[in-house]
């Protein structure tokens, strides 16, 4: 009998582990991107397109002291990148060579924690995290948190020990699903010339 009891113990205890969830596959919203190392700081307004594996993006640059503005494009589905100085308006078109990044809770992860955001006691005033923690196909380690129970993404942080040396922290803020204008995904004019 007591054997059987551990066993529902163990069995009821397990179940409580939470499971990865699906994040949404397309979004727009906006983001933060730092890595101190490299004194880079990064704010823009940020599309998603996991489906078709794109995404595109305006950005506010910070290396060091200087100052600069991009528009973003990668396509990931066809291997290119369309890197728009919007100052210059100049535009670099070069061959992809990172994956995409996977912006949710890949297939492999392992749960870490859960947590309250905000004052967990007043109703409206938080909101529940889920973290969890892996590696990429490419070996390229991560920690991804997301909401609960809907798994938007909050934050992703990634690092790869190779000669990439790829290290960022991301955050992701103003949500909204779904990809409002799909010509976000066209390269800029100036790129075509």
């Amino acid at each position: 009998m007591r054997v059987l009891i551990c066993l529902a113990f163990i069995v009821v205890c397990s179940a409580q582990v939470p499971q990865r969830c699906d994040s949404p596959k397309q979004w727009v919203g906006r983001r933060i991107r730092a890595d101190r190392a490299n004194q880079y700081f990064e704010r823009a307004s940020h599309s998603y397109d996991e489906v078709n594996r794109r995404t595109r993006s305006i950005e506010e640059r910070e290396v060091g002291k200087e100052r600069d503005y991009y528009d973003t494009l990668h396509l990931h589905n066809v291997g290119m990148e369309y890197r728009l100085n919007l100052r210059t308006k100049q535009c670099n078109v070069t061959k992809l060579t990172r994956p995409f990044r996977y912006i949710g809770v890949p297939d492999n992860a392992h749960f870490l924690f859960e947590a309250e955001i905000g004052a967990a006691q007043v109703p409206d005033e938080h909101l529940t995290a889920k973290t969890f923690d892996g590696k990429f196909e490419d070996g390229a380690s991560y920690v991804v948190t997301v909401t609960s129970p809907d798994c938007i993404p909050i934050a992703l942080d990634v690092h790869h020990n190779d000669s990439s040396n790829e290290w960022f922290h991301e955050r992701y803020f103003d949500v909204k699903l779904g990809i409002d204008d799909p010509a976000v995904f066209i390269p800029p004019s100036e790129c075509n010339q």
